[in-house]
């Protein structure tokens, strides 16, 4: 149970933070959002604040920022249609009706001629009582009601396919770029948590059974040599011990201005068909916010690296499509994390993250990397490839991810069994 609510959680974090991204650099563009969804499918959970409705839906496969404009409006009224109005302070209509006319209360009726809710903002009709036609201007946020539902309605100086090739680029690029900074926050404080490790020949945390804490050797000792061989770094310490399993090691160390001489014998272990000397010490670490910063930015960059090398071995054919790794395989490491506790869980979301901001940022179809790439050939030629033509790319390309998906989840169950 556990595993479920970490896997949900970091699932719901990741999700929740890419998202975040898109609708923070969307709205500050002028784009109007209708909705910042967690997950596909029917609704969960849902709320309206600020021109956005808020949902959680029910199939855990990610999420979206829908923008004004990307689909077609979802209520179209036609000439001769008629409607009820509703009018602001400034004279200007608030809520067009379309249907259920009694359940809304000082309406005013009129018989279109012709609307324009994108550009001109007007509706131009036969007002109830009059003969001749009336020219009715729409506030750019009001509201248009079909079978009970409201929906705001959208200028087109709030669609997103208004605005210049640099905010919509942005307001993509966003949700990429805050899987990164949010693999960064966690390594930061997974620093300030832990502390961060320092290269000197410090004795870390001891393990209580451990061949170190048996022996006598206390946190905060510092390894002059061992068996007179000078040390002077975490490293020279680790390979001294590693290399000697049941050999006892005598330990010249320096504790309160005092040195003294310590005999440890390394436990033997087998790690990887390889047997290694242990004494149960921990690396030593220092807490501090600029070492932590460090910390992060090194990890975060580290981890990038791997996963782009990891990437481009893929696509050369280095790396088997066999080897990946999909939503159950993510649930087996979650569950592998969450048992060896809560900051090998961290580094795992923080590794997610990372693995999250890279994938999107592919130039493949239906993913923010495709949709950049769309971007960069319409600023190349100075206008828009058609958008028809580029949602059936799109399309094509969600269709062979979920391919790519059923795969890789196929591979996991198959590893189950194996």
């Amino acid at each position: 149970m556990n595993t479920v609510i970490a896997f949900i959680v970091i699932f719901g974090v990741l999700v929740f933070f890419h998202e975040l991204g898109h609708l923070y650099f969307a709205k500050r563009a002028g784009i109007l959002c209708r909705e910042f969804a967690i997950g596909f499918g029917p609704k969960v959970f849902s709320f309206y604040r600020n021109e956005t409705t808020y949902t959680i839906r029910l199939l855990p496969l990610g999420g979206y920022v829908r923008y004004a404009g990307e689909d077609p409006e979802m209520v179209q009224v036609k000439p001769g249609s008629h409607i009820g109005l509703q009018y602001n302070d400034h004279g200007e209509v608030s809520k067009i009706v379309v249907d259920q006319f009694d359940r809304f209360a000082d309406l005013r009726f009129i018989e279109v001629d012709t609307i324009d809710l994108e550009h001109k903002l007007e509706i131009i009709g036969i007002e109830e009582g009059n003969e001749e036609l009336s020219t009715i201007r729409v506030n750019e946020k009001a509201f248009i009601y079909s079978e009970g539902q409201g929906h705001q309605i959208a200028p087109y100086n709030r669609q997103f396919n208004s605005k210049s090739v640099g905010k919509r680029a942005i307001a993509i690029f966003a949700g990429p770029m805050m899987n990164f900074i949010l693999a960064l926050f966690i390594f930061i404080l997974l620093g300030l948590l832990q502390g961060t490790p320092i290269d000197d020949a410090k004795i870390g945390e001891l393990l209580p059974k451990g061949a170190a804490s048996t022996a006598g050797l206390k946190s905060g000792d510092k390894v002059l040599s061992i068996d007179n061989k000078e040390v002077s770094k975490w490293a020279e310490v680790v390979k001294i011990v590693r290399e000697s399993p049941e050999k006892e090691l005598l330990f010249e160390v320096k504790r309160n201005d005092e040195v003294i001489s310590i005999p440890v014998t390394p436990k033997a272990e087998k790690i990887d068909n390889k047997v290694n000397g242990l004494i149960g010490v921990y690396a030593p670490v220092e807490k501090n916010v600029l070492s932590s910063i460090k910390y992060g930015v090194t990890e975060t960059i580290g981890w990038t690296k791997e996963i782009v090398f990891a990437v481009g071995q893929l696509v050369t054919g280095k790396f088997s499509i066999d080897s990946l790794s999909g939503p159950v395989g993510i649930y087996q490491v979650t569950d592998q994390a969450a048992q060896s506790g809560i900051f090998y869980l961290m580094k795992w979301a923080a590794f997610l993250s990372i693995n999250l901001g890279i994938m999107n940022l592919l130039p493949l179809p239906a993913l923010d990397g495709g949709r950049l790439t769309f971007f960069a050939i319409e600023a190349l030629r100075g206008r828009p490839i058609d958008r028809q033509k580029e949602g059936v790319v799109h399309f094509i390309g969600f269709a062979l991810l979920m391919l790519l998906m059923i795969i890789v989840t196929w591979n996991d169950i198959k590893r189950l069994f194996m």
